[in-house]
């Protein structure tokens, strides 16, 4: 990439694709029991032919998709040849890819998985990348600068669903500042003077409840999981993320992807939810 070329940044692409298609992000998660349901086997045959039938039936619609790498991953090279198919099959029918790989390490070797999936020249090149800051949030510096440089954003880990994570993200430091709010502390700088919304996002679960004691206006994306199987509604947002609300990218996976492979019931499911979350995030 010339340092010449004009990058738009993904904070700035997000938001116009959260307003022209709502803040709806549906995962890409092919499990062995998902494929079960859809009639396929679980192989590379019924791998390629569940992420086609997601990508051709949203991704003219959708604003983000969110593909899970270990699903793929767990196939070997065949399966990450898949997932870089899928990638490039949804970003050139206009969907914005959020790469869901956790990715976090230090050093060169954090600097080779930000190269991975923020380098354009990658054929697993995504939007943005989600990724673990608990080796310290300096250890991210490789990924943040990459994706600057390439126009690409992260979704920082910060204060996530699953029960396990309280006991390092709401640990309490010397200063008093829990871990998870010192992570959206250095998001809210990487974002600051950003218009019309930064490029470095969080993941905060959607099913958390009152979050009223972290301060989420971070002027960046919250990737929200936790909508539709895991039990938050769309009506939960507001009480959640407060005035963050419009910020909020919503992600459901089991909640569409059970009514594959029905092409017009992935569609009309997905609808639903972008209808359901736009009204509750405008209200």
């Amino acid at each position: 990439m010339s340092p010449t070329t004009p990058v738009t940044p993904f904070g700035t692409r997000l938001r116009a694709a959260m307003d022209a298609r709502g803040p709806l992000c549906v995962g890409i998660d092919p499990h062995a029991a998902l494929l079960d349901s859809w009639g396929l086997a679980d192989d590379i045959a019924g791998l390629e032919a569940f992420s086609r039938t997601v990508v051709e039936a949203l991704a003219d619609s959708v604003a983000v998709f969110k593909p899970q790498a270990a699903f793929f991953e767990r196939f070997g090279s065949r399966g990450v040849a898949v997932l870089e198919r899928t990638v490039a099959d949804a970003r050139a029918a206009g969907s914005l890819v959020v790469m869901d790989a956790k990715r976090g390490d230090i050093g060169s070797t954090m600097a080779a998985y930000a190269s991975a999936f923020l380098d354009p020249a990658s054929p697993l090149f995504s939007d943005a990348l989600t990724v673990s800051p608990y080796l310290g949030y300096g250890s991210l510096k490789p990924a943040v600068d990459l994706a600057r440089e390439s126009g690409a954003g992260l979704f920082v880990l910060a204060l996530t669903s699953n029960p396990e994570g309280a006991e390092v993200q709401r640990a309490v430091r010397e200063d008093g500042r829990t871990i998870g709010a010192t992570m959206l502390a250095h998001l809210a700088a990487e974002n600051a003077g950003a218009e019309p919304m930064g490029s470095f996002g969080a993941v905060v679960g959607a099913t958390l409840g009152d979050l009223s004691s972290f301060d989420l206006d971070i002027n960046g994306p919250l990737l929200a999981p936790g909508i539709g199987a895991q039990g938050a509604t769309a009506a939960d947002l507001p009480a959640v993320f407060g005035a963050a609300v419009r910020n909020v990218v919503p992600n459901v996976s089991r909640g569409v992807l059970r009514h594959g492979p029905d092409v017009a019931a992935l569609r009309a499911s997905a609808r639903g939810f972008a209808e359901e979350i736009r009204a509750a995030v405008a209200a």
